[in-house]
């Protein structure tokens, strides 16, 4: 059971010595220095990386900090606008019943003045037919009571006499 690998000899020793310093030479000259700057590299990525979102996530609670205040002004410059707009509207509603009130008042005095002027003119109009109709009455009597003329003359002197002249 004397197995060269488990007891390895001399020259195997020494060879595998020779091949381990070759092979770490050529790796410490030309592997060790590429892995090494890669992995330099990749670290200042990762960090660069890191310090990145850092920064982007600062920013991004500065953002949010300032959204919430403008949402917050937005908020209370629409509350201003809902509370002016509903003002304006009710003085515009209150504007409208003073006129709509003095219109009606206006109209209704009108109403009344142009009543007050039919009914004086219809007054008048039948005190001008009543008027009219008590001449034509009195003239038709007169006729028939004057148509004799001793009693139209004994009238007249009558009626002289009874006026006073001053």
């Amino acid at each position: 059971m004397d197995s060269a690998l488990i007891n390895p000899g001399l020259g195997v020793i020494f060879w595998m010595i020779v091949s381990f310093a070759i092979l770490f030479f050529i790796l410490a000259k030309f592997g060790w220095p590429v892995v090494i700057k890669t992995l330099n590299e990749r670290e200042s990525a990762i960090n660069d990386a890191l310090s990145a979102a850092e920064k982007a996530k600062e920013e991004m609670l500065h953002l949010q900090a300032g959204n919430e205040e403008l949402l917050r002004a937005a908020k209370a410059e629409r509350d201003e606008i809902l509370r002016n707009a509903r003002l304006t509207s009710e003085k515009i509603v209150e504007d409208s019943k003073i006129k709509a009130t003095e219109e009606a008042d206006r109209i209704v005095e009108l109403a009344r003045k142009s009543i007050e002027f039919e009914k004086l003119e219809a007054l008048h109009d039948l005190k001008n037919q009543i008027a009219t109709l008590s001449i034509e009455i009195a003239e038709k009597l007169l006729k028939r009571e004057l148509s004799d003329k001793t009693v139209a003359g004994d009238f007249i002197k009558q009626e002289l006499d009874k006026v006073h002249l001053k």
